[in-house]
């Protein structure tokens, strides 16, 4: 396993001691001597542990965001594990055909490899686009019964180890096992999910769904253990352990979505942990045209409300620094009202949050020049809110819009929202489209899934799922 610092860390050290600081956001961690000498050989690049002691040291690092890991290839042919590879299907002979095409590219040993197809009830060719693939194919035994059905009866007769879950309108990358597979050297990870790439670029919605869609986990590892948060796998490209899926009980049948959602947070839940690595490419043909773009955005919104019911403890969360909750309803106030008079009063409380935050790190050992300290300050408040606008646009953006059409300054603040917590998002997602464009779909992605979420709660005579835990440290 090799070991590298993570983007932006730097390495800080004083007679006293030696540091790891991060700047977005600011946040360190300080480090005893053999610890200080440990990471200093990062910074001549990645690095492969000596001992237990160093690795553990360094797993440690990884959890914080301060480290990354890069998961080694297996190519001793005995450690590969057999893969069964399920595809749950309907109506789609030619997207199946696409699908199963890049399967038999993969980088990857044939005779460890099962390819099960499930029809759910196609009237088209899609079950001879099968056998003639050599796929083993299983009647799911309804018409449209549901993805989560399908893959339940693919993985009751699969015969391999490890469970990969691919969608029929998916291709893989030819390294798409290969990358992820490593991964579960771990015994505690029951599942893997990796990198989700649009499959199509040609029209702007496209080039939106590429990098926005919620099967696109971004570009950082992370990791779910027991807790509270909602970091779950898109079934679209998930790899899982077939022990622990079984002892899960598999997906929900009944659900026709959000079913990934909540088998992942199962696993959690019995003690497993699952990963996600930005490796692994799958390429999903995302939906192309306005309305189905929008009723899909609407359909992942009505899965809230029972996810909610299921998994109660999984509430939603949000840290509200009270220093900084105040500065930023100092900020609201003056947009609202258009008044320059709250500014003062904001600056002078950053001023003195951020005097506040260096006498804490000089009290560790750390000393930081206060320009350095009050950028990062006023990053954090920039980051919470954009945290705030975006839990608004998401689940209020329609009453926010209708409460605007009577009162203007809501209207100045909503459309604020809208602007800045969309800019944030083209900056870091840089799809390949213009300003302008993002901002419609994005518009219409918010207003979509906030609708799903209300009528799924609705329909269930329960708004749990807009109960908001605040914390303040």
């Amino acid at each position: 396993m090799n070991y590298r610092l993570a983007d932006g860390i730097k390495i800080e050290a004083s007679s006293a001691a030696g540091f790891l600081v991060a700047s977005r956001p600011l946040r360190m961690v300080r480090l005893n001597k053999p610890l200080l000498k440990l990471v200093r050989r990062m910074e001549e690049g990645s690095i492969t542990p000596n001992s237990a002691a160093e690795s553990k040291a360094l797993e440690t690092l990884v959890n914080r965001g301060f480290v990354e890991r890069k998961w080694p290839k297996l190519k001793d042919l005995e450690q590969l594990p057999s893969v069964s590879i399920v595809i749950p299907v309907k109506d789609r002979a030619a997207d199946l055909r696409s699908c199963l095409t890049s399967i038999q590219a993969l980088d990857y040993p044939q005779d460890k490899l099962e390819v099960v197809v499930v029809d759910d009830g196609s009237s088209d060719p899609t079950p001879e686009v099968a056998k003639e693939f050599g796929a083993l194919l299983v009647e799911s035994g309804a018409v449209g019964g549901g993805p989560a059905l399908a893959r339940n009866k693919g993985a009751a007769i699969a015969g391999g180890e490890i469970l990969a879950f691919i969608d029929s309108d998916c291709t893989a990358s030819t390294d798409w096992l290969a990358e992820l597979l490593p991964v579960f050297s771990d015994p505690n990870v029951a599942a893997v999910g990796g990198w989700v790439d649009g499959m199509h670029h040609g029209s702007a919605l496209d080039r939106y769904e590429a990098v926005m869609s919620s099967l696109n986990l971004g570009r950082r590892e992370m990791v779910g253990g027991a807790g509270g948060d909602t970091f779950y796998l898109p079934s679209c490209n998930l790899l899982m352990r077939k022990a622990a899926f079984s002892a899960a009980g598999g997906f929900r049948s009944e659900m026709q979505v959000g079913e990934d959602v909540d088998l992942t947070w199962r696993l959690r839940d019995a003690g497993w942990s699952i990963r996600y690595l930005p490796l692994g490419t799958v390429y999903h043909a995302h939906r192309s045209q306005l309305w189905p773009f929008m009723k899909r955005r609407f359909d992942y919104g009505t899965s809230e409300g029972l996810l909610q019911q299921l998994h109660p403890v999984r509430g939603k969360k949000m840290l509200l620094p009270p220093m900084l909750t105040s500065i930023l309803l100092l900020l609201a106030v003056a947009l609202v009202c258009l008044t320059l008079l709250p500014l003062p009063l904001a600056a002078l409380l950053l001023l003195i949050d951020s005097g506040l935050t260096r006498r804490k790190m000089s009290k560790q050992g750390l000393s930081l020049s206060t320009f350095k300290i009050i950028s990062a300050r006023s990053r954090a408040v920039g980051s919470l809110g954009y945290y705030i606008g975006y839990h608004l646009l998401r689940y209020y953006l329609s009453p926010l819009l209708l409460s605007s059409i009577i009162c203007l300054p809501l209207a100045a603040l909503t459309l604020a929202l809208l602007l800045g917590v969309g800019l944030v998002d083209y900056r870091v997602r840089k799809p390949k489209m213009s300003l302008a464009g993002f901002y419609l779909y994005y518009f219409l992605e918010q207003l979509s899934y906030g609708s799903g979420v209300f009528w799924g709660c609705f329909r269930l005579k329960s708004f749990a799922s807009y109960r908001l835990h605040l914390q303040t440290d």
